[in-house]
């Protein structure tokens, strides 16, 4: 666990071990968390620039967790995002962020308007 928090504190010299401890972190609450992305929330690699950007102006939450989302937004930032590929592949492919679309209507009796 000390390990995991020097390699936070350091990622830039140890970016292979920061990676790694990133792809295993998912969003644990708010809008991309479990509750709208079962089971386990949103990974944080795949959270919006937009969610990080405000997370760093109202402040990054404390803990590991708000060193996690400050490397992820520094990265994007830097415009180095595509450093995560190789871990979306490996978990396959970046979880998609939209609602899903109704596939199949059923009109049977329901009522048209003719106007």
């Amino acid at each position: 666990m000390e390990d995991e928090d020097a390699i936070i504190t350091d990622w830039r010299d140890h970016l292979a071990e920061a990676l790694s401890i990133i792809a295993r972190w998912h969003m644990p609450f708010g809008k991309y968390g479990p509750q709208n992305y079962p089971p386990h929330g949103v990974p944080l690699y795949d959270l919006p620039a937009e969610y990080l950007l405000w997370f760093k102006q109202k402040g990054f939450p404390k803990g590991k967790l708000g060193q996690i989302l400050e490397i992820i937004c520094e990265i994007h930032v830097t415009g180095a995002e595509s450093i995560f590929e190789p871990i979306r592949r490996a978990n396959g492919g970046r979880r998609s962020l939209r609602p899903e679309r109704r596939k199949s209507y059923d009109f049977r009796g329901e009522e048209l308007p003719m106007d």
